[in-house]
This record gives structure tokens, sequence and C-alpha cells, in this order.
């Protein structure tokens, strides 16, 4: 890691042309690994939506430039107390540990802000880097799903990871 600071924050409805404008600027690297995108994807009005669909997003900043983002989504509480996580980083962006820092940072919120028990994630079986971010951030494989994502326009196959955050009981409902 160089002495650049970078900042890992939550997402807000100001930050949303700057995160037009890193998709935009990332389209091509991140084309292998995410869903056929929608041209209203790439708007302002596209990244409110996403900011408001339920999903705990973050991003993660050098300046005033957006870099990447991480997400926990399909936030299940009651006895479940479970999330999955997702994230990207800018293609001039890595091999810095950003990858690492905002999965640690998303990790924590989860297990101390949100309560959750476990944090799942899937990459595809060929993503080894984002396998080894996993790793780093003491996931364990649990699985294989075949055609379990509909990525860059197929149904791709995927191993599955988790986390376990603590073992406390969820608060009595």
């Amino acid at each position: 890691m160089t002495d650049e600071t970078y900042e890992i924050r939550a997402a807000t409805p100001e930050d949303a042309a700057a995160l037009v404008e890193a998709h935009l600027r990332n389209r091509e690297h991140l084309r292998t690994t995410d869903p056929v995108r929608a041209d209203s994807f790439f708007t302002v009005e596209g990244q409110l939506a996403r900011l408001n669909d339920g999903s705990v997003r973050w991003i993660i900043t050098h300046g005033d430039k957006v870099i990447g983002r991480a997400d926990l989504s399909g936030v299940a509480l009651g006895p479940f107390r479970s999330a999955a996580l997702g994230y990207w980083i800018d293609g001039e962006y890595l091999g810095r540990g950003l990858a690492v820092r905002a999965a640690e940072t998303m990790l924590a919120h989860a297990r101390d802000d949100l309560g959750l028990h476990r944090v799942e994630a899937a990459t595809l079986t060929d993503n080894l880097a984002s396998q080894r971010v996993l790793a780093k951030c003491g996931f364990e494989k649990i699985g294989f799903a075949p055609t379990y994502l509909h990525i860059n326009g197929a149904w791709r196959d995927h191993f599955l990871f988790q986390r376990i955050l603590h073992d406390d009981p969820p608060p009595l409902i």
C-alpha cells in the first residue's frame, strides 16, 4: 500500500453522479464479472434507484473519485441474520489491498452495527483474485452452485463462501 489515502464509507444520494462515472470508466473492466446492465444503470437516476433498493451500499473513494463499491444485499434479520457480500475495485486501483479493506469494513459493519451472524459471498469459478480476497477475509468455501448467476450474458457457475461473524443468539422478537 502506498501513502495514498482512501476512504470507505456509506454511499449517499450525493454520490450517484460519481458512481455513474466510476461504472462508465470501469464498464469493460467489470464486463466479465457483472450482469449485462441496462442503459439506465449508467445514469444518475439508475444509481439513485440502486442506492434505495434496500441493500447496504458503501463506496471506496480516492479524493473525490469513486474507485470501488462494497455491498451487503439480501440482509435478513430474525433467526437467520445473514447477508450477501459483493464488491468491486476500479481497474486502475487493483493490487493495493482495497478489496480486502472494503470487505473487512463491510464485515465489521455487518457484525457490529447490523448484528449479523454470517455473511455469504459467491465468485465465478475462474475469479481467483476474488477468491483470494475472500480467503484473506476469513471466508470458507462451502459449495459449488451450477448456473448460479446470469453474468455477462450467460448463466455461470460459482463457488459459494461464508464467514461466521459470531455465535451470539439473535435478539428476542
